[in-house]
């Protein structure tokens, strides 16, 4: 398969899914009330960023999902390895990390807005959550895989804790703990939009949503929709290439 190919290939469906969705509402096979043209949808973007701040809701959307980011993957990196360099640590906690695992992530919106409110600190703990327990647990699991004869290394050398998280666990646990901070930033975006859409209207392209169902505004609606899906896609495209040149150094 040629480079070329390659790069074009991926975006075959969703040029097919776009020019479906357009045909069936030029034709008048779908109900322009709920399904409206891409000019429509167009004409709204245009609007809303005339006369809505649409880069503002926007950037408002992405300063949560960042700041949630930041503060659930430092949270699950550390306790992740912690956890990875201390069997005791595991066994005591590891029940407790797997119940978690089980429960659906926006089942803890009703406790989160009844500790933190439904403000900005409800959505920033709701953001951060859903951040935290990819990055425990692939850091956890990375740690706790690494090979025996790297821990006798660091016995021999007689490495402190600290020497021994640096010069050993991170190196060798990095491909996992990247894995887990990629999944990290999607899963804060994606609660990033379900917080603006559950708490109080704030701020973003959540509440832009909000707005959209309240009024029937399905143009608008779809535009929200597309957006979540096009930053996502950037934000994971953007992951995967930084975990590429940051790991370069493993193949070199």
């Amino acid at each position: 398969m040629t480079t070329r190919w390659r790069i074009f290939l991926p975006w075959i469906v969703p040029v097919l899914f776009f020019l479906a969705w357009d045909l069936l509402a030029h034709f008048g096979h779908a109900d322009p009330r709920f399904l409206p043209s891409l000019e429509q949808v167009g004409g709204r973007a245009v609007a809303e960023w005339r006369d809505e701040d649409l880069l503002g809701h926007v950037l408002a959307s992405l300063q949560r999902a960042g700041i949630g980011f930041g503060i659930g993957g430092a949270a699950g990196l550390a306790l992740g390895l912690v956890i990875g360099l201390a069997p005791l640590l595991q066994r005591l906690l590891g029940p407790l990390l797997l119940v978690h695992r089980q429960i659906a992530l926006f089942a803890w919106i009703p406790l989160l807005s009844m500790w933190f409110g439904g403000g900005e600190a409800g959505k920033l703990a709701f953001i951060s959550l859903a951040a935290f327990q990819p990055v425990l647990t692939n850091t956890w699991q990375g740690v706790a895989n690494i090979p025996g004869k790297f821990r006798e290394l660091a016995a021999v050398l007689t490495f402190s804790r600290i020497d021994t998280v640096r010069l050993v666990a991170l190196p060798a646990a990095l491909p996992s703990i990247f894995t887990g901070l990629q999944s990290a930033l999607i899963y804060a975006w994606v609660a990033t939009i379900g917080a603006e859409l559950f708490l109080n209207v704030a701020p973003g392209i959540g509440g832009r949503m909000n707005e959209g169902q309240q009024l029937f505004k399905m143009d608008l609606l779809l535009l929200c929709v597309v957006l979540m899906g096009g930053i996502g896609l950037l934000l994971n495209q953007a992951a995967t290439l930084l975990q590429a040149r940051l790991l370069r150094w493993r193949t070199a």
